[in-house]
C-alpha cells in the first residue's frame, strides 16, 4: 500500500452538451488558451497520466507541460519535468512511429495480463478492482493520478467510485452526436454518485473566451 493517499482527478474539456468530439468522431480540439493553462496546471500536479487506448489512437500523442513556470515548479520539487504516461489497453499494440513514442516522458502500459510492449518502459497488471490497481500504481510512487479519458475508461473508474475530482472546462459549443464524456450505453453508476452532496465545488474559474472551469471534489462523507 502507498504511504500517501491516492487521488484520481478526471480532466476534460467538453461542449455545453457534454460532448468530447463532433458527430463524425475524431479529435474535437475543444478548449482555448485558458483551458490549455489549467490542463498544464493539472499535469504539473500529477505523478502519472492515465489515458485509454482509444484516446491515444485518436490523438497519437499525449499532452505536455510547456509553461516555463510549471516546468520550473516540478524541477524545484525534484520531480521529472513531465508526468509518466500510463496507457490502459487490452493489447498494447500501437505504431511506434506515432509522436507519442518520441515525447519526453516515461511510457508504461496497463493491461489485464501485465504485458510489456515495444515502446513502453514497463507493463503493469490491470485487475478487476480499480482500487487494487490504483494501489499497485501508488506503490510506484504515483499517488496523484490524472485521468484524461476516453469515455469508456472514465466510466470504468466512476463505476467503482474511485474518481476523487472532476475538473471540467465548459466550452461554448454545442456538438450533438453520440460522443459524450460518459458513454450512453455504459453500465449504471453507483447511487452514491447521484446524491445531492456527493460532490462539492472546489473551484469555479472564468478562463476567458467564454470558457468556464468547474472543479468538483468527491465528498466521501456522504457514503454510509
Amino acid at each position: 500500500m502507498p504511504a500517501e493517499p491516492i487521488t484520481v482527478r478526471l480532466v476534460l474539456a467538453i461542449s455545453l452538451d457534454g460532448r468530447l468530439a463532433p458527430p463524425s468522431g475524431g479529435a474535437a480540439q475543444l478548449g482555448g488558451s485558458g483551458d490549455r493553462r489549467v490542463l498544464e496546471e493539472a499535469l504539473a500536479w500529477s505523478d502519472a497520466v492515465l489515458v485509454g487506448a482509444g484516446t491515444l489512437r485518436a490523438h497519437r500523442c499525449s499532452c505536455l507541460i510547456r509553461a516555463t513556470d510549471l516546468l520550473q515548479q516540478r524541477i524545484t520539487a525534484t520531480r521529472c519535468p513531465q508526468p509518466v504516461a500510463v496507457v490502459v489497453s487490452r493489447t498494447g499494440e500501437f505504431p511506434l512511429e506515432w509522436p507519442f513514442f518520441q515525447q519526453p516522458f516515461e511510457r508504461h502500459l496497463l493491461t489485464p495480463m501485465g504485458l510489456v510492449a515495444p515502446g513502453f518502459q514497463a507493463g503493469h497488471r490491470l485487475t478487476p478492482s480499480w482500487q487494487d490497481t490504483l494501489n499497485r500504481l501508488g506503490a510506484q510512487g504515483w499517488t496523484q493520478l490524472l485521468l484524461l479519458g476516453g469515455s469508456q475508461l472514465c466510466q470504468s473508474l466512476l463505476a467503482q467510485d474511485v474518481v476523487d475530482e472532476l475538473q471540467l472546462t465548459l466550452c461554448p459549443r454545442v456538438l450533438g452526436g453520440p460522443f459524450s464524456w460518459l458513454p450512453a450505453n455504459g453500465s449504471l453508476l453507483p447511487d452514491s454518485l447521484m446524491e445531492a452532496g456527493a460532490w462539492h465545488l472546489h473551484e469555479l474559474r472564468d478562463l476567458g473566451a467564454n470558457e468556464v472551469l468547474v472543479h468538483y471534489r468527491r465528498n466521501r462523507l456522504t457514503r454510509s
